[in-house]
């Protein structure tokens, strides 16, 4: 009989390092010199730029331990960056990630819930794993981007 493998439960913030660290490393080999903002910072979590400075794009992170839905806080205002990086399952040996750009087309696809009267919006999964690995969208720095 083979023993049962409980899940480890790590801190949101181990979590949420892993994730925005390992984005910092992709972005990276894309040629980008990439910043990451303070910890706990609201809105962006890594601003990008190109070699001469030219081009610059805002990144907000959202990290998951395994597959379920992103939560988006309780007012959409949050969402102030260009884009939003989901990189979840951080603990495998390749996370997945889903590249996705904020505008009103995806905004149109967040799910709004109320619970006790709190209002809170989330990404569910269905609705963002169409851009895995949609890395193009961002493009690498030395090549011309859309």
């Amino acid at each position: 009989m083979s023993e049962r493998k409980e899940p480890q439960i790590r801190p949101n913030q181990l979590v949420g390092n892993v994730g925005l660290y390992y984005i910092c490393y992709e972005l990276s080999k894309r040629n980008w010199n990439v910043l990451p903002t303070s910890r706990n910072a609201r809105g962006i979590d890594i601003v990008i730029y190109n070699q001469d400075a030219t081009c610059t794009h805002t990144i907000q992170v959202k990290t998951l331990s395994k597959k379920s839905p992103v939560p988006l806080g309780s007012k959409l205002d949050n969402l102030i960056a260009e884009y939003l990086i989901v990189c979840r399952e951080v603990f495998n040996e390749k996370p997945e990630v889903f590249v996705i750009k904020i505008d009103e087309q995806i905004k149109n696809r967040i799910h709004k819930g109320i619970k006790e009267g709190r209002k809170s919006y989330w990404f569910q999964p269905k609705n963002y794993e169409e851009f895995k690995d949609n890395w193009d969208i961002i493009g690498d720095s030395l090549r011309k981007i859309q």
